[in-house]
């Protein structure tokens, strides 16, 4: 049996260690600016630190390695080395990379957006002397909010008025209406056809050329493949308007090809299909079409009597009309407060100047527009279709990817400098709202938005929310003189795009 030998290695007290100062203090650490928010760190380890631990990691090797001849935790360190030394040289190199990295990180306070970028293959533990490498990370963007009391803000008044409750009331007897026969039989703008219908769909030039190609060789052609059913339609309804289907296929000015016709009349034409379509058999293709209409219809708007009350579960007419104003003032008053926080976000963006991370607005852009490229697949577009339209979005995704980053940091210093944070129970009460307008248990949406990771920004949006309440409470709001009740009207009818809520955009995003 060979001879045990020990080393004197001196062990160090647990007690000791924890007064003394951490050994990454003596770490020279230089901080240097790499471009807009990026930094570029060098840190030199010293060779005392390096030997240190070595020291550490053949201490903790002794006590787990079995070495043939040795009894475990008494094999000389020079035999460790020996057998184990390229592994543990690596297990060193790595260890001070990252105690040193998340120092410098830690002692010159920088506020990093992603890890440090080292690149361990290129740095090298030496035998002797000091230890020097290098990394870039992504730092938050330095800059000063602007004064964010007396922000000012118009408050547009928007007043509901009669002829929008009527208005209302008309469209509901509209819904709740019976398409009849029309006593003089001519079509007109909004009435309905009931027609027989045939579609002659033309081969694209593909099919074609293998129509030619089986010809030649005596074969059976190949079919398109368009069932008989869609190409022949019996006693099928067609709404008159100016872009309409017949069946499945669009029909641009579709009003003008149907309007005075009466029963008994044909109407021809050919249809190019868009290479949009999202019905994939018929993307590009030619359709000829023949209408053979049989009776035309108009839609004869429900008499306001006790079956169509009830269905709204009123009374009389007048409960309903009050039940509609109310309706519409909550909505006016909820676009109007959307248009109040959009001016307090371009307020924001317009005094607050920073450079962004470029790296970071690239990977945003990227996610938004393989968003867009897989929307557009799911409308039916080909590959080959999409990407004729990706170098449009990529500018668009690009410009949309630094609104969002910058109103982001923007808004994370706000509810920094304002102490907005937000609390599980507000997050669980506004997933609860979601789950109600979609029809959900309110712990299977949060379980969903967990595992498709919408949740951490939903918890933005809520945070972002507070932020611009608490400064519209201090904010300086004035009322536009001479605002036209016409105005609102009209804006009550197309509401003004502004910022989504948090339920908004959750329920969005899960559908």
């Amino acid at each position: 049996m060979a001879e045990e030998k020990q080393e004197t290695t001196p062990e160090t007290n647990d007690e000791t260690q924890q007064a003394e100062e951490p050994r990454t203090s003596k770490n020279s650490v230089t901080i240097e600016d790499a471009g807009p928010c990026k930094k570029k760190v060098v840190i030199e380890v010293p060779e005392e630190t390096i030997k240190n631990m070595g020291d550490e990691q053949y201490r903790e090797l002794r006590r787990e390695a079995v070495v043939p001849g040795f009894r475990k935790g008494r094999a000389p360190r020079r035999l460790l080395e020996k057998r184990f030394g390229k592994e543990t040289s690596e297990q060193i190199k790595l260890k001070i990379l990252a105690e040193a990295s998340e120092a410098a990180i830690k002692d010159k306070k920088l506020d990093v957006l992603t890890d440090p970028d080292v690149d361990y293959e290129n740095v090298k533990l030496p035998e002797s002397g000091p230890m020097r490498f290098e990394f870039e990370v992504e730092v938050r963007p330095e800059f000063e909010l602007p004064a964010l009391e007396s922000i000012p803000v118009t408050r547009t008044k928007l007043e509901v008025t009669e002829s929008q409750v009527d208005r209302e009331i008309e469209q509901l007897r509209r819904w709740s209406g019976l398409w009849v026969p029309k006593e003089d039989g001519t079509v007109e703008q909004g009435n309905e056809v009931v027609a027989d219908v045939r579609m002659n769909v033309h081969p694209t030039d593909e099919e074609k050329a293998k129509q030619a190609e089986a010809a030649e060789k005596g074969e059976e052609p190949p079919s398109i493949a368009i069932s008989e059913s869609e190409t022949k339609l019996d006693n099928t309804e067609i709404h008159v308007r100016p872009n309409g289907f017949v069946g499945v296929v669009p029909v641009a000015k579709l009003d003008e090809l149907l309007i005075g016709a009466k029963a008994g009349d044909k109407k021809t034409t050919t249809v190019e299909v868009p290479k949009t379509y999202f019905r994939p058999e018929y993307q590009g293709r030619t359709v000829d079409i023949e209408i053979d209409v049989k009776e035309v219809k108009y839609l004869k708007p429900a008499e306001i009597d006790e079956q169509f009350l009830q269905r709204y579960h009123v009374e009389n007419e007048q409960e309903l009309r009050d039940r509609i104003r109310d309706n519409l003032q909550a909505q006016l008053e909820s676009q109007i407060r959307s248009d109040m926080s959009e001016q307090i976000y371009q307020y924001l963006l317009s005094t607050t100047n920073f450079d962004l991370p470029m790296d970071i607005v690239a990977r945003q852009a990227g996610t938004l527009l393989q968003r867009q490229y897989i929307n557009l697949l799911a409308r039916g577009l080909s590959r080959e279709q999409v990407d004729e339209q990706m170098e449009q979005l990529r500018a668009g995704s690009e410009e949309q990817a630094k609104q969002q980053l910058k109103t982001f940091f923007i808004m994370d210093k706000v509810a920094e400098k304002l102490d907005i944070d937000v609390t599980e129970e507000e997050i669980n009460g506004h997933i609860a709202q979601v789950a109600i307008q979609r029809g959900q248990r309110p712990e299977k949406l949060k379980e969903q938005m967990e595992r498709d990771g919408s949740l951490s920004q939903f918890r933005l949006d809520i945070r972002q929310n507070k932020c611009i309440s608490k400064l519209l409470e201090s904010a300086n709001i004035s009322e536009p003189p001479g605002e036209e009740k016409a105005k609102g009207e009209e804006k009550a009818k197309k509401p003004k795009k502004g910022k989504k809520s948090a339920e908004e955009k959750a329920e969005e995003k899960q559908q």
